[in-house]
């Protein structure tokens, strides 16, 4: 929600340890080990886009001698979806891929990806199982987990104390707020067209369940309670011009929007604080944290898959040095320099480690620079969140296919050609339909 590109979102909880027939129809991974053994130096071929990896690689190939990583940076998460498609089909995929969870379940669809079980399950136990459940399908791991993701509301607390605006605790007090702000010619919110992780992310906190397992068969379900209480949210907010509709393809306009009090808050996670400090010239030391607002009458929850960081680090198929591959993946993900560097907002993309504890980083993850005197508060909001994170959300196996088509509806609700009721009745037939085609049991 109110993503930067690339849209990094985050999932606890995936497939893992399913042993069901039909659910994924060419499920995929590595049956063998690739070049192993190979001695003397290799090479490993790194694609990702997060800001601070360049840093990591070099401190990595620094340290190491039998191997190296060479990496490429892709413009975005959408980007690498299709890069990577052409690369596999052309059999010249990298060892590597940052990838987030919702993700991994396709690839292993189309048996892009390798099994490294073997080589990295002794480490279960340093990551938190969220996490390490993101890079799992049918009880095989085929990456290694870089992050969590914590998430909030950061707030313009100059543009709230002149309107005597507190911190909304619920989307009632949001929609409110949003009124009074637009009297003044000021958005609450940003929807930007070709984002609908909006509409996911606030049905995951309201307890929908696009895609679950229904026997031996998926289960596709887009009208249950959860994702029309979000629906109601969501279509008032637009119904009622509280929301800026700016594209993230102008990044730079979106930014200034932000730093010149053209919009004033945003659910995010650490990682999206980044692109505001790097970018931000007039606002810092303006803005605080809050917990996400509620649906009323319920407590605190926020959604798991919201905006994308790097959460995995995924081994391809094709790498003819899978073991290596896998230790490198391992060495990002837990090397205490690495952390540190991408957990930084300003050293890297502000992402919360997926370390079964990630507590120590919260310092680093949020920027003193952009809080200034709320730093320390936000602190216990960042750390707070960490315990409210939805764990039974599922990604289906053509969550890639289904995304993109969602994102073509997304663009119509937001400029008010469609609602979002009439955007997820298409949503569920299209999903069926989509994968009764690609031989995938499905019901609903």
């Amino acid at each position: 929600m109110n993503s930067t590109s690339p849209r990094r979102r985050f999932a606890l909880a995936a497939v893992a340890g399913l042993a069901l027939t039909g659910l994924l129809s060419a499920c995929g991974g590595s049956d063998g080990d690739g070049d192993s053994s190979a001695s003397g130096p290799v090479t490993l071929p790194f694609w990702g886009w997060a800001n601070g990896q360049e840093a990591v690689v070099k401190a990595f190939n620094a340290s190491h001698k039998d191997v190296q990583l060479k990496y490429t940076k892709v413009t975005d998460q959408l980007t690498m979806q299709k890069q990577l498609t052409n690369a596999v089909k052309a059999k010249n995929a990298p060892c590597l891929v940052q990838n987030t969870a919702e993700y991994v379940t396709s690839w292993v669809s189309q048996g892009a990806l390798a099994d490294i079980t073997k080589y990295v399950e002794s480490s279960k136990s340093r990551f938190n199982a969220g996490s390490w459940a993101g890079a799992q399908v049918q009880g095989k791991l085929y990456g290694v987990p870089t992050s969590s993701s914590p998430n909030f509301t950061i707030y313009r607390t100059d543009v709230f104390a002149k309107y005597g605006i507190k911190p909304p605790a619920t989307w009632d007090d949001f929609i409110a707020a949003g009124k009074v702000l637009k009297k003044h010619g000021i958005k609450i919110t940003n929807y930007a067209g070709e984002d609908p992780s909006t509409l996911e992310v606030l049905a995951m906190q309201a307890g929908a369940h696009w895609y679950s397992i229904d026997g031996d068969s998926w289960k596709v379900d887009f009208q249950d309670a959860g994702t029309l209480k979000a629906a109601k949210v969501i279509q008032e907010i637009i119904d009622n011009d509280l929301d800026s509709k700016l594209s993230f393809a102008d990044y730079a306009a979106v930014q200034r929007n932000y730093d010149d009090g053209g919009t004033v808050t945003r659910q995010i996670s650490t990682w999206q604080m980044a692109g505001m400090v790097q970018n931000f010239t007039k606002s810092d030391g303006k803005w605080a944290l809050s917990p996400w607002p509620t649906y009323a009458g319920e407590s605190a929850k926020t959604p798991a898959g919201t905006n994308l960081t790097g959460s995995v680090t995924l081994v391809t198929k094709q790498c003819a040095h899978q073991q290596q591959a896998a230790e490198a993946a391992l060495w990002m993900s837990t090397d205490t320099g690495a952390v540190r560097t991408m957990a930084s907002p300003e050293t890297g993309n502000g992402v919360m480690p997926a370390l079964a504890d990630s507590s120590a980083y919260v310092d680093e993850a949020i920027s003193q620079k952009l809080l200034g005197e709320n730093y320390g508060p936000a602190k216990q909001v960042v750390t707070d969140s960490l315990g409210t994170i939805t764990t039974d959300w599922t990604f289906g196996p053509n969550w890639t296919a289904m995304f993109t088509e969602l994102q073509a509806g997304w663009a119509k609700v937001v400029d008010k050609q469609e609602t979002v009721t009439d955007l997820l009745a298409h949503m569920q037939k299209w999903t069926v339909d989509d994968l009764k085609s690609r031989g995938i049991n499905v019901t609903g």
